[in-house]
């Protein structure tokens, strides 16, 4: 029996020395790690952050009715340049039934009343041709026919305007006939012929017939995170890139930063516009998905290295980088780090653009090739 442990510890000891001969061998036979190296190179940085909104017009007018009632006529569509005083639309009036029979009453009414005072000026003509009464008594007389005939033409007028939104000699000034209150382009018309129109008044912002806009003056709208809002200012020049227009980048001025943030999925946004420059050769449509690059610093041709080269002290925390001073050897090199763009970074001070930098955090040969 003690035979056989003696045996199987001795098989043990040789089976374990012989991995540990195998593994030691495997870790010689390994090349050893050699560390590549990048050279400085000069290049424009641009530290910004970035902002989504939309493309709408500076100014957008909405033309609404003063009368409510059925479309009748629409003579523009989207995209069509208009004028002010343009002729947009016509409204056919539906009467209300209370309000026409309120303007039949006062017809009958004043056609009363005028009868009265014909009667009462031909007995006053009677009487002053007899020399009964004098002649201020007959213009008085005179005067008060003509108030009576002109109620009776007004009601009539009124009539009118209560049945079909207009009357005699009114035609070019008629809530009927809705017209562009300012010059530039038709964007939507909302409305169809057919459609019944509700009058803007103090209870109801009324139906919209038509929005026109400026398409030359238009500005960037867009929301900003908390995180952000304090790295930018106003007057920053902007990039904005439109997501249906490729290639294009359109220069804006940020002009306002909201004031008050609101709450949006959990996070505080802040609402941002930046006026675009005029564009004459490229056509913006408003409401268009767009981006933009609030450029918060910018330097030209500066001496510059990839982030991932910088190492930090883990006492003092300050920059260094490793530079080449011979085969596989380094020594450290403390430098001033200026503006990043979250790739590259600015190199104030401690590099010239001959220096060889190590990569020291290079990826090895497995995972590279994984």
């Amino acid at each position: 029996m003690k035979k056989k442990t003696t045996i199987f510890i001795l098989l043990f000891i040789v089976v374990s020395f012989g991995a540990a001969m195998y593994y030691l061998y495997q870790k010689n036979s390994e090349d050893p790690v050699t560390y590549e190296t990048e050279q400085p190179t000069k290049k424009t940085i641009i530290k910004k952050t970035v902002a989504t909104g939309s493309i709408l017009p500076l100014e957008e007018v909405l033309i609404k009715p003063n009368i409510s009632g059925v479309i009748e006529e629409i003579y523009v569509e989207g995209g069509d340049y208009v004028k002010s005083g343009d002729l947009l639309a016509k409204i056919k009036i539906v009467p209300n039934l209370n309000a026409l029979n309120s303007a039949k009453n006062t017809i009958e009414e004043s056609k009363i009343n005028l009868d009265d005072q014909m009667r009462n000026l031909e007995r006053q003509k009677t009487l002053f041709d007899k020399g009964v009464i004098s002649k201020v008594d007959l213009e008085r007389a005179q005067v008060t026919y003509d108030q009576a005939r002109q109620g009776y033409n007004a009601s009539h007028k009124n009539y009118d305007i209560v049945k079909t939104g207009t009357t005699r000699g009114l035609g070019s000034a008629a809530n009927t006939l809705i017209k562009a209150t300012v010059s530039g382009m038709v964007l939507e018309v909302p409305v169809e012929v057919g459609n019944q129109v509700i009058e803007s008044n103090n209870f109801n912002e009324g139906t919209t017939i038509a929005a026109i806009a400026d398409v030359d003056k238009m500005i960037f709208e867009g929301k900003v995170d908390e995180s952000e809002v304090g790295k930018i200012k106003e007057n920053l020049p902007l990039e904005i890139t439109v997501g249906a227009i490729e290639n294009k980048v359109f220069p804006a001025v940020l002009d306002y930063i909201a004031p008050k943030g609101k709450a949006e999925n959990g996070a505080i946004q802040f609402e941002i516009k930046g006026t675009l420059k005029k564009q004459d050769s490229v056509f913006i449509r408003a409401g268009l998905s767009a981006n933009a690059s609030i450029i918060l610093a910018k330097v030209d041709s500066v001496i510059s290295i990839k982030e991932a080269l910088v190492q930090f002290d883990k006492e003092t925390k300050k920059p260094f980088v490793e530079l080449k001073t011979g085969d596989q050897s380094f020594e450290r090199k403390d430098i001033e780090l200026g503006i990043s763009d979250g790739i590259n970074v600015e190199i104030k001070s401690g590099l010239n653009l001959l220096d060889k930098i190590k990569v020291w955090n290079q990826i090895e040969k497995e995972e590279e090739e994984n």
